[in-house]
Order: C-alpha cells, then sequence, then structure tokens
C-alpha cells in the first residue's frame, strides 16, 4: 500500500513539474521505517525509534472516507509544498516537522491527528483548513 502511495505521489510531481516532496512519511506503522525519504540539507527525517508515542508527531492525516485534494505545506515565508494531490480511502500521511497549514478540498474525508490529539471532524463535502503549530 505504501508504495502504491509513493508512486502515486511521484506521478504527481512529475505531471505538476514539482521537485520530489520529502516531508511526509508514508507509514502503516508508526515506526516510519519503511520510508525511503533522504536527508537532503534541511528535509525532515523519518522518526527512527520505533517505540516514539504517537503523540510526538505533529501531524498524522489519514483518509477515511472518499478521495480528497490535500494540500500541505510548511508555514513559513517560504511556504514550501509538501504534499499536493488526491489522496485516496486508506491514505496515511506522517510529518515529522512544523509548523505546517493543511488544506483539503472535502474536510469530512479526513480524520486529522495533531500532537496526538485527534482533531474534531469537519462536515463532509466542506473544504476543511488546520494549522500544526511548533511544540515548545
Amino acid at each position: 500500500m505504501a508504495l502504491l502511495v509513493v508512486g502515486a505521489m511521484a506521478l504527481v510531481d512529475a505531471i505538476s513539474g514539482e521537485p520530489e516532496q520529502k516531508g511526509p512519511v508514508n507509514s502503516g506503522t508508526p515506526s516510519g521505517e519503511e520510508s525511503g525519504g533522504g536527508g537532503g540539507g534541511g528535509d525532515p527525517s523519518p522518526t527512527n525509534n520505533a517505540t516514539s508515542p504517537q503523540s510526538a508527531v505533529p501531524l498524522v492525516i489519514r483518509v477515511i472516507g472518499q478521495p480528497t485534494t490535500v494540500v500541505v505545506r510548511v508555514a513559513d515565508a517560504q511556504g514550501k509544498v509538501l504534499t499536493n494531490g488526491q489522496l485516496s480511502s486508506g491514505d496515511i500521511l506522517q510529518y515529522d516537522e512544523a509548523p505546517l497549514q493543511v488544506v483539503a478540498t472535502n474536510g469530512g474525508s479526513l480524520q486529522v491527528t495533531i500532537y496526538g490529539e485527534e482533531q474534531p471532524r469537519k462536515p463532509n463535502g466542506q473544504r476543511g483548513q488546520w494549522f500544526v503549530g511548533e511544540r515548545s
């Protein structure tokens, strides 16, 4: 499943002409071990500690409804886009950095967890927005 997600994201990147996205860790397990994300300058790396608590992860997005377009960008002056594309039911994205801005075409399709706290569900069919601040 994770390979399908990574392949789909690579296809979207190739079509859109945007550079490879290294921010999310596509994960079915909390260890993040299946991520092949490289360690470029300043890019986040997956959590290497398999016992790290879920609450330490800034953002986890699960698609639990219909496919929806999701944009995740770093909430700073540069606004680097980490994800921009359609996610399918069952997809899970995990981000190990903050601050982040998240926008989904259909917010009701997503289960969003910020620092281990599940966020209130958005109405189905309506745009959803979330902000992940830096943890102090």
